[in-house]
């Protein structure tokens, strides 16, 4: 039989109960209203959606109980640790003596333990509870029943928070920012710095920890970035960019070397054009080549969008572009489809929130950071155009244009050549049909790269439904495209716009 959690029976949730309530009690004077209840509301349910999904993982789960006095032998869940250390930050934080931190804290517990939410529809009656005796006292019971004890009795550490951080746990962030947000709804305090507050939990972040993480090549030298760089198909005009402005940097350096003064140059670049034009794999080179240089100290590059810099609550989006930026720092922060942060100005979204934070970023550590924005090119054009900030900040601009059929074609023998497989002659000659349809019924949503990638692994499936009923397999059959084995010129046009069509929904 599986060991029950050792906290699990559901207790009563007090913030749902009038029988604390006076009837003559005085009204006192509100310290919340139901928008901030319903706001709790909204965080509490997300950090039980991030504590479901980490109970699933049972080695970490494993983990993190390996730190407790337990003798029961019975196992805590994520949100029992997240509880736990959000009564340290009570207890520690000097800012806990009113009744709406105490409030909060209350709240967290009822959902948390008992998936219970306060009704906002009651918000004079519980603006009435925070004030009562019976309060105060069901406040210390939770703080003394909820609180873990640790092994030996060793001094109080943000247990969910190291764990995570032990395991380089991808919730890791996200937890960070339920503590800054639990502080933040508590004591009205914003953390302004990602890196004060994770000393405070003890997460300590390197730049030797990112150079480890950048995925760097060995041994790597200028020259043969430059030979990758030459290896991409098509690209002449961003290639011939990146060469003149490789050529302005060397002569900064020299003139620095002599003693004479230099404009000003940015390295932070807009990238325009479609989708599968090799955008990102010209920002990885280009973080290599300004660490070859010295305008950079690493040379690795932290890719992430909209998704990964914006929040859905006040303070978090600062939180997250900060976090971006810091795992940048000595390298390139590439931002793909930049556009998205300002589309959506409506009264909830907060990607110009996301926008300023990264500016000022972008000032603070313009000795030791490239940011590369990228996307279509119009949208990304009223991007720039948008903030003064942003347009002061960007006046590098590469343009990526769609690939040439001949082009497509060498890119569909590069992905055969990586994957240990040759094209027949016939099947060539398909093929080429193929991308000259594609390109003479193209439009700017055409996905280059993309849908070449997408055409071949549709070839694998094809030569091996043809070939998985023959009786003798050599390795020419194995590894050879027939024409059999291409798509109708048509039929593939058709799926192109259909999967166009469907990003766009």
């Amino acid at each position: 039989m599986a060991k029950k959690n050792p906290i699990s029976i559901l207790e009563e949730s007090f913030l749902s109960l009038k029988k604390y309530l006076d009837t003559n009690t005085n009204q006192n004077e509100a310290v919340f209203t139901a928008s901030f209840i319903n706001d709790l509301h909204k965080e509490t349910v997300s950090i039980l959606e991030v504590c479901n999904e980490l109970n699933q993982d049972a080695a970490f789960i494993q983990k993190i109980n390996s730190n407790v006095s337990n003798s029961s032998g019975l196992l805590f869940k994520a949100e029992h640790f997240f509880l736990s250390d959000i009564i340290e930050l009570f207890d520690k934080l000097p800012e806990t003596k009113n009744e709406k931190s105490q409030f909060v804290l209350a709240y967290y517990y009822d959902a948390l333990r008992n998936k219970h939410f306060a009704d906002a529809n009651s918000t004079g009656e519980l603006n009435q509870l925070v004030f009562t005796n019976e309060f105060k006292n069901h406040l210390l019971k939770i703080k003394k029943e909820n609180k873990i004890a640790l092994k030996n009795e060793q001094s109080y550490e943000y247990l969910f928070a190291a764990a995570l951080s032990e395991t380089s746990n991808k919730k890791l962030e996200e937890i960070v920012l339920k503590y800054q947000n639990f502080i933040r709804f508590a004591f009205d305090k914003k953390i302004e710095s990602n890196d004060v507050f994770n000393n405070f939990l003890g997460i300590k972040k390197t730049k030797s920890d990112l150079k480890k993480t950048a995925d760097l090549p060995e041994e790597d030298t200028l020259e043969k970035v430059l030979k990758e760089l030459h290896s991409l198909i098509g690209l002449k005009e961003v290639k011939q960019d990146v060469e003149e402005l490789i050529n302005l940097l060397e002569i900064q350096k020299k003139r620095s070397k002599q003693g004479l003064k230099n404009v000003e140059i940015t390295l932070h670049t807009v990238f325009l054009g479609p989708p599968g034009t090799g955008k990102t794999s010209v920002a990885r080179l280009l973080s290599r080549i300004f660490k070859h240089l010295g305008f950079l100290s690493q040379g690795q590059m932290f890719e992430t969008d909209r998704e990964g810099l914006v929040a859905g609550y006040v303070g978090q989006t600062a939180a997250k572009v900060n976090s971006a930026v810091e795992a940048s720092l000595g390298g390139v922060l590439f931002i793909d489809e930049a556009y998205a942060l300002t589309q959506n100005l409506t009264g909830n979204d907060y990607g110009t929130e996301a926008v300023n934070t990264l500016i000022k970023r972008m000032e603070d550590h313009r000795e030791d950071l490239a940011v590369v924005v990228a996307g279509y090119t119009e949208p990304m054009q009223i991007f720039i155009e948008s903030n003064p900030g942003l347009r002061s900040r960007f006046n590098r601009f590469f343009y990526f244009k769609h690939f040439a059929p001949e082009e497509l074609f060498q890119i569909f023998e590069s992905f055969c050549k990586k994957s240990d497989f040759i094209v027949s002659e016939e099947a060539k000659e398909k093929l080429k049909d193929i991308f000259e349809l594609l390109c003479s019924e193209k439009d700017e949503s055409f996905g280059n790269a993309r849908v070449v990638r997408n055409l071949f692994e549709k070839c694998v499936q094809n030569q091996a439904n043809r070939i998985v009923k023959l009786k003798k397999l050599n390795q020419k059959i194995l590894k050879t495209f027939l024409e059999d084995d291409i798509p109708e010129p048509r039929e593939t046009q058709k799926s192109v716009k259909f999967n166009a069509a469907d990003e766009t929904l």
